[in-house]
């Protein structure tokens, strides 16, 4: 019986070495777990304190304070009452005239010449054409204001953002649910073959032809959902989803939230996966102001159910 223990006990000894680094790795398994927990976190708590930077920021949503429509022909602006664009923010009575001819506009001195001050694409203004597009239009900026003319529809409007908008004066920070990563999910992507054109409306009665690559499987609190994104920015670019959920009747923004991700892991085109973090779920522009051009939810992504992720009501 002691010469059978004592060989047991020699084999155990001999064994222990090749054990020890597998038995060492399993038990640092749940560190490793709660190490990428705590980077997903403060991963974040980082994208949420740039979040708060961008809306509050000079040129940020807070600061837009007027959407005016231009007619064809001209179009004069400034902040005295006779003008067809009266701007209610510190600027020149007259600062100059927008016309509309076709698809042109043009920026014409008001008499006596462009104020002191103005500038167009950080020069002295010329008279001339501008280039009216969301593609890096042309800038009309004059100390705290700052100008753009874009097309909406058909049409063109010209944005106003005041940097000493008392909205943005007031500002007191965003309002999250608290992370969560259970709303932090993978999702199974299905590709359309061929990909899809999405008619998403907008708050002012247009609609946007967007290009919609597939659709999102996946399963929330026991529920299997699905949501289709639209392209931004071309195949090396990013999904957007616009969704809303059943908390838009209580703790988030009636008009929906936003969701920007990467590509699925084997490209639009290839059924693969893609992580889905409702954590990061944010407002459209027109929680904050009142003269954004916002897109709307498709009726296929409302969902009959309540994501208590993300961003909340933002309260003035």
């Amino acid at each position: 019986m002691m010469r059978r223990l004592a060989g047991l006990l020699t084999l155990i000894l001999l064994l222990l070495p090749l054990c020890g680094p597998q038995f060492a790795q399993a038990q640092a398994a749940p560190g490793a777990t709660a190490d990428s927990s705590a980077g997903w976190r403060q991963a974040l708590d980082t994208w949420r304190e740039q979040r708060e930077r961008e809306i509050s920021a000079p040129d940020g949503w807070l600061t837009l304070t007027g959407l005016e429509w231009l007619k064809p022909g001209i179009n004069t602006f400034g902040s005295a009452a006779g003008n067809s664009i009266q701007i209610h923010a510190q600027a020149p009575d007259r600062m100059g005239m927008l016309t509309v001819t076709g698809t042109a506009v043009q920026l014409l001195s008001p008499a006596g010449g462009f104020p002191a001050g103005m500038l167009v694409d950080g020069k002295p203004p010329r008279e001339g054409p501008l280039r009216a597009s969301d593609v890096k239009p042309s800038t009309i900026t004059w100390h705290a204001l700052t100008l753009v003319v874009l097309p909406r529809g058909d049409r063109y409007v010209l944005r106003i953002k005041d940097a000493d908008s008392p909205a943005r004066a007031s500002f007191h920070g965003l309002h999250w649910y608290a992370p969560d990563a259970n709303y932090r999910v993978t999702a199974r992507w299905i590709p359309y073959k061929p990909r899809q054109i999405e008619p998403i409306s907008t708050v002012i009665g247009t609609v946007l032809n967007m290009t919609a690559p597939g659709v999102a499987e996946f399963m929330l609190n026991g529920k299997v959902a699905l949501l289709e994104p639209v392209l931004e920015g071309g195949d090396a670019g990013k999904l957007f989803f616009i969704l809303r959920d059943t908390t838009s009747t209580t703790t988030t923004y009636g008009g929906g939230r936003f969701l920007t991700t990467g590509l699925p892991d084997h490209g639009l085109d290839q059924p693969g996966s893609l992580t889905l973090d409702f954590n990061e779920l944010y407002n459209p522009p027109c929680a904050y102001t009142a003269y954004a051009t916002c897109p709307l939810p498709p009726q296929k992504n409302r969902l009959p159910l309540a994501i208590e992720a993300g961003e909340q009501r933002y309260e003035r």
